[in-house]
């Protein structure tokens, strides 16, 4: 598992019609504030703030096909090539990260291979590297290259 230590952050949150929305400093816009989009949120400042990772190389529920079908990952991170370098799946604080979980980050990862997954809840995380075509855990997040 990976340990992640929160950066203290103060986000902009507004109400409207009894509904919350949070704005997402990456995609410049309100968004409406679910527990999932809380940790997602929450984890875009950590690899901004303390890992330093580019905003401008990080995208926010990029659209992918499987098949016919049309997912979004959570997040997705560029290297300098702007490569797909890292693909995240966030979940709800207290929804388990499980099997199910990353069999999900597999198959997006069939439609965008990247070397590295995450999946978190915001209380749990856990990281795979991709090594000579399997996946072998992983116990922090790559520094960026």
């Amino acid at each position: 598992m990976i340990k992640i230590d929160y950066p203290s952050y103060q986000p902009k949150i507004k109400k409207e019609q009894d509904k919350e929305f949070i704005f997402d400093e990456v995609r410049k816009q309100w968004i409406m504030l679910t527990p999932e989009e809380w940790v997602r949120q929450n984890f875009l400042q950590y690899l901004i703030q303390i890992k330093k990772y580019p905003a401008s190389l990080i995208a926010v529920e990029k659209e992918l096909k499987l098949g016919e079908l049309k997912k979004r990952t959570d997040v997705i991170v560029y290297n300098t090539d702007a490569q797909p370098w890292l693909m995240i799946e966030c979940k709800a604080m207290g929804e388990p990260v499980n099997e199910k979980v990353l069999q999900q980050i597999l198959r997006y990862h069939i439609s965008i291979p990247v070397p590295f997954i995450i999946i978190t809840n915001g209380s749990f995380c856990f990281g795979f590297e991709k090594v000579n075509g399997d996946f072998v855990e992983i116990f922090e997040l790559p520094a960026f290259v």
